[in-house]
C-alpha cells in the first residue's frame, strides 16, 4: 500500500469511530458510558486487528524506526486484548468502550507496518500472546493485577495509557523523516489521552486514586485535569 493511500485510510480509521458524545475520533471513553447497555454476553467488540495480508516492497527505515513500528504495533495490540480481558471479568463497560477504540489503533498500525513493506508481528497471533517478550510479561502481569477488583482493573487501564504516551513519545522522537509515521504516532497520542482521562475518572468515581507509574505527576495532572481533544483530524 503506497502511504498517500494509506494516510487517507489511517485517517479514515483513527476519524471515523464516535462512540457517545466524549467518544470520537481516537476517541476515550467516559465514565458516563458505564451505564451504556452491555452486549447480553458481555464480550467486547471483536475486531481481529491481527489480520494480515502481503507486505509491499521494504522501505528505508532506519533500525530504530522499524523497531518502533514493530512494538507500537504489538503495544496496541495489547490493550485491546487487556481492556477485552478486563470486561469480560468486570463487564464495565468503560473497557468495552475503550477497546473499541483500541482495535482501531491496532489496525491503523497494522496498515502503517505494512505500507512501509515489513512483516506484521502480530498476524495471526491470539488474544494475550505477543512476540515481543517484554509485552507477553506485561500483558501477563497486567491481566492477572486486573482480576483482584474492579478499581486495580481502572489503575490497569490508567497504566497502560500512561505508558503508551510515553512509549509512543520515545518511538516518535526516532522518526527521522516519516511524515505518515509521525502523523499516526500524533493521532495515538490523542487517542492514549483520551483513553487515561476516561479511566481516571471512571476510577475517582469508583472511590479510587490512580499514583502514575511511568509519565511524572505533574504530566499526569496535566493530562487527567484537562479536556476531552478530538483526534485524527
Amino acid at each position: 500500500m503506497r502511504r498517500d493511500l494509506f494516510l487517507r485510510c489511517a485517517g479514515a480509521a483513527l476519524g471515523g469511530l464516535v462512540i457517545g458524545p466524549v467518544l470520537s475520533g481516537c476517541g476515550g471513553g467516559d465514565e458516563e458510558l458505564a451505564d451504556a447497555a452491555l452486549p447480553a454476553d458481555r464480550t467486547a467488540v471483536t475486531t481481529d486487528p491481527a489480520t494480515s495480508s502481503a507486505p509491499a516492497v521494504p522501505e528505508d527505515l532506519s533500525a530504530e524506526e522499524i523497531a518502533g513500528l514493530l512494538f507500537m504495533r504489538e503495544e496496541e495490540k495489547l490493550a485491546y486484548d487487556v481492556y477485552v480481558a478486563l470486561f469480560n471479568r468486570w463487564g464495565h463497560n468503560v473497557f468495552n468502550q475503550i477497546a473499541q477504540s483500541e482495535a482501531q489503533h491496532a489496525e491503523t498500525m497494522r496498515l502503517l507496518v505494512l505500507a512501509h513493506g515489513l512483516v506484521d508481528p502480530a498476524a495471526g497471533n491470539p488474544p494475550g500472546v505477543f512476540v515481543n517478550t517484554d509485552l507477553q510479561a506485561m500483558y501477563d502481569t497486567l491481566v492477572a493485577r486486573g482480576q483482584t477488583s474492579l478499581i486495580d482493573a481502572l489503575k490497569v487501564g490508567c497504566l497502560i495509557e500512561e505508558k503508551d504516551i510515553q512509549d509512543i513519545n520515545d518511538k516518535k522522537a526516532e522518526v527521522l523523516d516519516e511524515p505518515d509515521i509521525v502523523q499516526v504516532y500524533d493521532n495515538l497520542l490523542c487517542g492514549s489521552r483520551n483513553h487515561l482521562r476516561a479511566f481516571n475518572r471512571t476510577l475517582v468515581s469508583q472511590g479510587g486514586v490512580y499514583v502514575p507509574e511511568v509519565i511524572t505527576q505533574a504530566e499526569w495532572d496535566a493530562i487527567a485535569n484537562s479536556p476531552n481533544e478530538t483526534c485524527g483530524g
